[in-house]
């Protein structure tokens, strides 16, 4: 994974991470990510020191836990994915084709959840069709 400090074009800081560089301008030109504050799709990534893996560093690392506040946010989290899951009809591999046909009006409107690839969510949010990602939530043994 990398870590890249974005900034969006109304001058807002944030952080994100991505499997590659590639991945980012993936995403970037597909305009999957949005600033967390103003939501503009505008984002450029920041000037940012390098990460030197150090001892100390590595120390660090090895004792992170979460507090308190942080599982409460997990768990508020998987709850809203659960109810998200809930209240969806889960397609899978056929999530473009169906979302196409409820943004065209030849389905009913309902949620959806299901796969998609890189280029085929792409695809989607091009042609106006609103996606989000259900992020993963890790389970509870971690």
């Amino acid at each position: 994974m990398i870590h890249y400090n974005l900034s969006c074009d109304n001058g807002h800081g944030f952080d994100g991470w991505f499997a590659s560089s590639d991945d980012f301008d993936r995403q970037a030109a597909g305009q999957l990510i949005s600033c967390p504050t103003c939501g503009s799709a505008s984002v450029s990534k920041q000037l940012m020191a390098p990460a030197v893996a150090t001892a100390r560093k590595k120390e660090a690392h090895q004792a992170l836990v979460m507090d308190k506040a942080q599982k409460e946010t997990i768990a508020k989290l998987r709850e809203i994915v659960n109810s998200i899951r809930a209240n969806a009809e889960d397609v899978g591999e056929r999530f473009p084709e169906e979302a196409r046909k409820i943004h065209y009006g030849e389905a009913d409107q309902r949620g959806l959840i299901g796969k998609a690839s890189a280029d085929e969510a792409i695809a989607l949010l091009e042609e106006g069709i609103e996606i989000a990602p259900l992020p993963v939530i890790p389970d509870e043994a971690n």
